[in-house]
């Protein structure tokens, strides 16, 4: 099994690897992975910054090299952000943390008391729209009024940053929990490329590691609940957008999650983009526009469906991961992202930021 399991031979894909030189952009179609590296294209950012990206990318001839055991990030000097409560079902997970205060002992009760009562009015709103506001006043008068309710039915998405340019770990590598969580989850996602004029130029797969105790005390801890050291995982690589591959079969995708742990316990879980409550170009548009510039694009987390409520140690306790978990996040024709699970203090440090990046490349004359 390789990291390049299940991408289409017919794709047309671009990541990073690490070369004995230093990063390396490489293109890989058709089983054979290449160096693409050059002057017109030191860095993932000038690769999705060329309006003929693909047409560039299948024309470059490359240098054939071995296939690596880690990948890098299929992303350098690009924002990563991410969208959050994109999703009915999540979003009512989120009330939930919300409710029980970052306490999974509580949370089976929170549960019981509201998801149903919640969720059924709300799955099949339309975010913004008339009806959205009549249910947030119903909710208001009924003292169920949440913050995560407002980002999910309001006119307005969550959009946050999920880490620094730089520091997303890629496909084979260690992900991350802050050693001060004890109920935490994978999150997998469809992570979107998009240039500096808000354009999406390909697609590819995240894991959007989520504290549930800490955001669950407080909202205003998101930052520590979602940027710790290899706690943004992306990849395997971008597929890019052409004539068989582009947003539609994103609208489409089935996102396929399987975690094992060294204790024998495995979790398995999907998320449906179909059910999305915002178009992924919507989320685009909130992100990046006349309010807000990327320079150098940035890659969007999507956001998810998954919330895993089955129980992993005692009854009511839910799940959470433990060091040596194996996650598994894979889709059609984006290939699988795998990453193992360990304290964020003890995965490798992120040293080489952009910087570093650019003295590296200057010192090999690519700029």
């Amino acid at each position: 099994m390789t990291l390049f399991e299940g991408l289409d031979p017919e794709g047309l894909y671009a990541g990073r690897i690490e070369g004995p030189e230093g990063p390396l952009v490489v293109r890989w179609t058709g089983g054979v992975l290449s160096d693409v590296t050059c002057r017109a294209v030191p860095t993932m950012r000038d690769l999705l910054e060329r309006e003929d990206v693909a047409d560039w990318l299948r024309a470059a001839r490359g240098r054939e090299v071995a296939e690596p055991e880690v990948l890098l990030a299929p992303c350098d000097l690009q924002a990563v952000k991410a969208c959050g409560v994109t999703f009915a079902r999540s979003m009512i997970e989120r009330v939930i943390e919300e409710r029980a205060g970052g306490d999974s002992a509580a949370a089976e009760a929170v549960r019981a008391r509201i998801a149903d009562a919640v969720g059924q009015r709300l799955r099949d709103l339309v975010p913004g729209s008339e009806k959205a506001a009549q249910a947030k006043a119903a909710l208001q008068a009924e003292g169920l009024w949440s913050q995560y309710l407002e980002v999910g039915i309001g006119p307005d998405a969550e959009v946050f940053t999920k880490c620094p340019p730089m520091a997303a770990v890629g496909s084979g590598a260690e992900v991350g929990i802050h050693p001060a969580s004890d109920w935490n989850n994978p999150e997998p996602e469809i992570v979107l490329a998009v240039d500096s004029r808000g354009v999406p130029r390909g697609a590819t797969l995240g894991n959007d590691v989520n504290l549930r105790d800490v955001e669950g005390r407080s909202a205003l801890l998101l930052g520590k609940a979602k940027d710790n050291n290899a706690s943004a995982a992306i990849g395997p690589m971008v597929r890019l957008f052409d004539e068989g591959f582009g947003m539609e079969d994103v609208r489409r995708a089935e996102i396929v999650l399987r975690v094992e742990g060294a204790d024998g316990f495995v979790l398995t879980g999907r998320s449906s983009m179909s059910e999305i409550s915002r178009d992924p170009e919507d989320l685009v548009a909130q992100a990046i526009g006349p309010h807000h510039q990327y320079p150098d694009g940035l890659m969007l987390y999507l956001g998810t469906l998954f919330s895993p409520v089955e129980d992993r140690d005692a009854p009511g306790q839910g799940f959470t991961h433990k060091p040596g978990d194996r996650v598994e996040i894979a889709a059609e024709g984006l290939g699988r992202l795998v990453n193992t699970v360990g304290p964020a203090t003890e995965c490798p440090p992120w040293t080489l930021g952009a910087g570093g990046l650019m003295r590296n490349l200057a010192g090999r004359g690519l700029l």
